[in-house]
């Protein structure tokens, strides 16, 4: 059967019986490939119970029907995997990471990898809904994570911080105005904490609010860490 050269979409051929068997097999990868999405890049057994539509990129650990079908796509289409073999450039968002991965011809890596052997300088913001409690201080335990270097930290309260506080500082640890001080109190004001220099952090670092003129007393604040992390070459 013909194929289109990009993404091997299947062609209807001259006096083809069944010619919407053909017509639905290429608008389903259609589908598939014209805004790729896909559920997961690391998952190795193909799930139980997959819903129609469905993609994965195959990783080369994969068992059962996804056997040897690394770094192929796996769409779930009417009852069954069909598989896809992605072409150098292809791009797709990874509902799982929040990300988007990139398939150089051997590897899919993250954006910002080198071509041909999944070294990455990855992109990442880590976010967080904290909910305070009754102090003078909230402790958001190991909001940035290990082994990041820190753009800076940013915020939104989403529920004002009731209590006696006037404002309050955003920090960590031995500096808890960091990211930020005299911060609102009410709801939609924002922290944009810049760092002068990016900072590293070796391991799993807690975030501290602080109350300024009194304490906490509830509230909800969304807190983002604006970071870096370093991949590795693949494995040989």
């Amino acid at each position: 059967m013909s194929e289109t050269y990009h993404l091997s979409l299947p062609l209807v051929a001259a006096a083809q019986a069944q010619k919407h068997v053909t017509v639905n097999e290429a608008l389903a990868r259609l589908d598939t490939l014209a805004q790729l999405r896909v559920v997961s890049a690391v998952v190795t057994d193909p799930p139980a119970d997959p819903v129609d539509g469905q993609s994965y990129i195959v990783p080369d650990t994969a068992t059962g029907e996804w056997l040897g079908r690394g770094p192929e796509i796996a769409v779930f289409a009417n009852g069954a995997w069909a598989f896809i073999s992605p072409k150098a450039g292809w791009c797709a968002w990874n509902e799982a990471t929040g990300s988007e991965l990139r398939f150089d011809g051997i590897f899919w890596a993250p954006e910002g990898s080198s071509a041909g052997s999944d070294a990455a300088t990855v992109n990442t913001v880590v976010e967080v809904e904290h909910t305070l409690g009754t102090g003078a201080s909230s402790t958001v335990v190991g909001a940035i994570p290990a082994n990041t270097v820190v753009l800076g930290v940013t915020g939104r309260v989403t529920s004002a911080l009731g209590g006696t506080a006037t404002s309050w500082r955003l920090g960590v640890s031995g500096s808890d105005d960091r990211y930020g001080s005299g911060l609102g109190t009410g709801t939609n004001s924002y922290a944009l904490g810049l760092t002068g220099q990016p900072l590293a952090y070796y391991t799993d670092t807690d975030l501290v609010l602080t109350a300024d003129g009194g304490a906490f007393a509830g509230g909800i604040v969304r807190l983002a860490v604006h970071c870096f992390t370093l991949q590795p070459p693949a494995a040989v």
